[in-house]
């Protein structure tokens, strides 16, 4: 099944080659080499990587030569000081508007406070708790993401919010209160198979139950074994060191229900495959290239018995 058969875009991420968490990872690979590949498997979507010019003149440039589409950028947020809230949708809105110039329809989004990602600037490299929000904070939050959201959408962007390991939002009793607390109109949600196995969520389970507000994917696989062995232990950052994550295919989570329901559902927008592993020992032109094999044949076989 090629590419332009999917009831939806699928997309790849360059997290595959190069580690946004963990940044030994793939630290030798070049924009160019990582573009070559995602061209050479086929896809037409990617995110932008650290290895990528910031320059928007100069990505849109490089994205065209290889015919690939941005579909979005991760966007940090530290909503749970309300002090910083003012520069901080400052620096939204100008997210915004570099997405807007590159046609993207989504903004990733995900909130940093008291989070074990060397992102939140208050916490050391390796720390293993995450500070979880009290009520004001979940009120900081969901006021500033509801703000964040209005912002999106009037560069007609839908602020979609990555759940995610080692954040303050990363249970299903924290997605949840999320949901709860946010404006529907501007606060979607972005569905991520591995970030929901690593916070003791079942997939099938938050994509039905949000599917009206999922607008954007990340298909991640799990190796369980490496999770229940390191997760009480360690940070996110060593639990990728350690091969936790992979591509959709090579590790424990069933994604045949998964697609099924996407299928049912008529969902068309991009999704894109993530492995987060050490690409010395995981090949990521090898992985990704099964990967997307693994979904041809899952959803081959699921159109043809719709």
């Amino acid at each position: 099944m090629s590419n332009h058969q999917f009831p939806f875009k699928l997309g790849i991420h360059p997290i595959n080659w190069v580690g946004e968490d963990v940044f030994e990872h793939g630290d030798h690979y070049t924009a160019e080499q990582v573009l070559t590949e995602i061209s050479l498997l086929g896809f037409k979507g990617t995110e932008v990587s650290r290895k990528f010019p910031k320059d928007a003149k100069q990505l849109k440039k490089m994205l065209e030569r290889y015919g690939i589409s941005l579909t979005t950028q991760w966007k940090s947020v530290h909503f749970s000081k309300p002090e910083n809230h003012k520069e901080q949708l400052k620096s939204y809105r100008e997210h915004c508007d570099f997405l807007a110039e590159f046609g993207c329809k989504v903004v990733s989004t995900a909130e940093i406070g008291g989070s074990i990602l060397n992102q939140d600037p208050n916490r050391g490299e390796d720390e293993t708790k995450v500070i979880s929000l009290d009520n004001d904070g979940w009120k900081y939050v969901t006021d500033g993401l509801n703000e964040a959201g209005h912002i999106a959408k009037e560069r007609g962007l839908d602020l979609v919010y990555h759940h995610h390991a080692g954040t303050v939002i990363e249970s299903r009793e924290e997605v949840d209160r999320l949901m709860s607390m946010t404006d529907p109109t501007v606060v979607s949600l972005l569905f991520d198979t591995g970030h929901s196995v690593y916070g003791g969520i079942n997939p099938l389970d938050l994509l039905r139950d949000y599917y009206h507000r999922i607008k954007y994917i990340h298909l991640k696989d799990v190796r369980l074994g490496i999770l229940n062995e390191v997760k009480n232990t360690s940070g996110i950052r060593d639990c990728i060191r350690r091969g936790m994550f992979t591509v959709p295919g090579d590790g424990s989570i069933d994604f045949e229900p998964i697609f099924k329901e996407l299928i049912s559902r008529k969902f068309d927008g991009w999704m894109l495959i993530e492995g987060e592993q050490d690409p010395t020992i995981h090949n990521p032109y090898e992985y990704a290239k099964k990967s997307k094999q693994f979904i041809e044949n899952i959803v081959e076989k699921n159109m043809t018995h719709s």
